[in-house]
Parts: C-alpha cells; structure tokens; sequence
C-alpha cells in the first residue's frame, strides 16, 4: 500500500528511531495524526527545547541543562567512586535502583573497530584525565556484557592499573548479549553491590 507523502515521510522519520520497525512507525504516525493539533504542537516544542537546552556535562559526560551535571555537582555523593557507563541510559538505569551514591563518567560509546569507533572516538582520556586530577579511589566499570562492552573494560582495566586504584566490575545477574537499560531495577541493585575487582 502506497501511503499519501506527509503520512509516508512521518513514517520513516519514526523508523529512524532505534528499535522501531516499520509497523511500529507506523502505529506512532497514525497515532500523532490522531492527537489534537494543540498537543501535536507541545510535543514540537518539547523537543526543540530538549534539543536546544540540554548538553554532555563537560566534567562525567552525562547529558544534563546545568554544566556541571546535577549529579556533579550533588555533595551527597562519594566523590572517591566513579562508575563508567556507556551511555547515559545506562547511567538512568543504576539511577534508579537508589543503591549508587558516587560519580559517573559516560564513555558516549564503547569500543567497536568493526564499527570504526576506536579509543579516540570515545572518552577514555577524559576518564583517565579524572583519576590523575581527583581523589578516586575505586572506578566501577558497568559496561553490558556485550563482546564490545567486554573489550571497553579490559582496555579500561589495563589503562588504570599503573593508578593502584581499585578497578571492579558489576556482577552481572543479566543474560549475555542483554543492555542494561532494560533490566530491572532489583537485578541492577545487586549487579552493583556483587561487583567484583579486577586482578
């Protein structure tokens, strides 16, 4: 079926989203085209302000609107630990399990060669930058299981070692090959407080 231009045009902007199929497209374009013009208009501007307003933390690399980051900037937390994260929907995921209380530092990727995304492309030397300059005593690498995910930690591991910090891991409680951003909190929880130290 040959959809009219604009229906057809706002399908294939959704498919552009991850994990959304052509027939999931399709139900959200559908769907917005049913909405009132009002909200239609809202949700416009909703997205051009987060466009607009929110940035990396120049310091962790979390995204935020304040520079530094709420949770830099937070004297609650143990500014000792950072826990090293992918993305920032990962750092969302602990966030939610009420358990972790240090920093973070967001790689924006991990290491992929057959991607093309080597140790320059994510910001690896921004993190050692972080342990040289302050008083770390523990980096947490809460990296998903992934073969990509593995790689990042073990090179992570080897660039801290001359450190003499404490280098973990978090248990993991998740299936091979599974992101982090969809386990539960309870198993998050307990990936956190089983992490392991790196020999």
């Amino acid at each position: 079926m040959e959809y009219t231009k604009p229906l057809a045009q706002l399908i294939e902007f959704f498919q552009k989203f991850p994990g959304i199929g052509p027939k999931s497209a399709q139900r959200m374009a559908l769907h917005l085209l049913k909405m009132p013009l009002s909200d239609v208009e809202r949700f416009s501007q909703i997205m051009v302000c987060a466009k607009q307003n929110i940035h990396y933390c120049s310091k962790c690399f979390n995204m935020s609107v304040s520079d530094p980051c709420e949770i830099c900037e937070d004297d609650r937390r143990d500014k000792s630990i950072i826990c090293v994260v992918a993305e920032t929907k990962d750092l969302i995921a602990i966030e939610k399990t009420r358990e972790y209380k240090g920093l973070y530092h967001v790689l924006q990727g991990t290491l992929s060669p057959l991607d093309g995304i080597g140790v320059e492309d994510i910001r690896i030397k921004e993190l050692l930058n972080r342990v040289t300059d302050e008083n770390i005593n523990e980096v947490i690498l809460a990296l998903g299981p992934s073969v990509e995910g593995e790689a990042t930690s073990l090179y992570i591991s080897k660039l801290l070692k001359p450190f003499n910090i404490k280098i973990s891991r978090i248990a993991f409680g998740l299936p091979i090959g599974s992101d982090i951003e969809f386990a539960d909190e309870i198993t998050l929880a307990k990936a956190i407080e089983g992490r392991r130290t790196i020999e």
